[in-house]
């Protein structure tokens, strides 16, 4: 949305997990940081997620749910929201990407986007 009363920006750090990995049962896990920046002119309510995670075969699943990790941040014009997740994959290297489902302050829902972003076990990719 070009909307300047709803500019909210997600960034992404990623890590893999290799204490909590199995490579040779294929189990990968991965951590992400996820950052959500609001920079719209009014407050915005996270009230759900909307995930399309991609393993490096190509099955994808989708995962849909109330807010980010038990909660539901109003984000203030000019603050942000940081929170710490995971998953765990089958494969070595996979995607990740989706949407946050916002409530402004003034009643108007919009969608901030979450670009795709990869998940990799080091040395997995050349």
């Amino acid at each position: 949305m070009s909307d300047p009363r709803y500019q909210v920006d997600v960034s992404v750090v990623t890590r893999f997990l290799a204490e909590q990995s199995q490579p040779e049962q294929n189990r990968f896990a991965f951590a992400y940081t996820i950052t959500v920046e609001n920079h719209g002119l009014l407050a915005a309510k996270l009230l759900s997620r909307h995930w399309v995670i991609t393993d490096g075969d190509g099955h994808v699943e989708e995962v849909r749910g109330a807010g980010v990790v038990g909660q539901q941040p109003l984000i203030a014009p000019g603050q942000s929201h940081t929170y710490s997740s995971g998953t765990v994959m089958t494969t070595r290297v996979g995607a990740m990407q989706g949407t946050y489902q916002m409530l402004a302050d003034d009643g108007q829902h919009f969608d901030a986007v979450i670009a795709p972003f990869r998940l990799a076990v080091p040395g997995a990719l050349h």
